[in-house]
């Protein structure tokens, strides 16, 4: 009987965006379930990450638990944020959520949009 290995998580939280995630779901307005994460076409550099709160979960949603904070990821999505660490960071001037992400081949001057591609296939054993 072949056995199956653990399927790497699609994208990671660092503690400090794990407990800002934590943070803002605790003042929402309405109870959220998860945050919903995807990428759309747009901005200067091609894509742009989109952010939301889920009250449900979708049919093909990738789910990510990392840090106890649930993560729901649109399907068409998941190539571009394979191996994806999201942080958050604060300065003086500055905050929000930073995407570490080894599929950006650029970003624009602004930090709104990035450059993506698909992710390579993971080699069989």
């Amino acid at each position: 009987m072949a056995m199956t290995r653990p399927r790497p998580k699609v994208m990671t939280l660092t503690d400090a965006a794990a407990e800002r995630v934590k943070a803002i779901m605790v003042k929402a307005s309405k109870p959220a379930l998860a945050l919903r994460l995807g990428v759309k076409n747009g901005g200067c550099a091609g894509m742009e990450y989109t952010m939301e709160w889920a009250e449900h979960q979708r049919p093909h949603d990738e789910v990510v638990e990392d840090h106890g904070v649930r993560i729901f990821i649109d399907p068409k999505a998941i190539l571009f944020l394979l191996g994806t660490e999201m942080d958050y960071k604060q300065s003086m001037l500055k905050s929000g959520f930073i995407f570490n992400n080894p599929n950006q081949t650029s970003a624009c001057g602004c930090g709104e949009s990035v450059m993506l591609k698909p992710a390579a296939a993971m080699p069989a054993d």
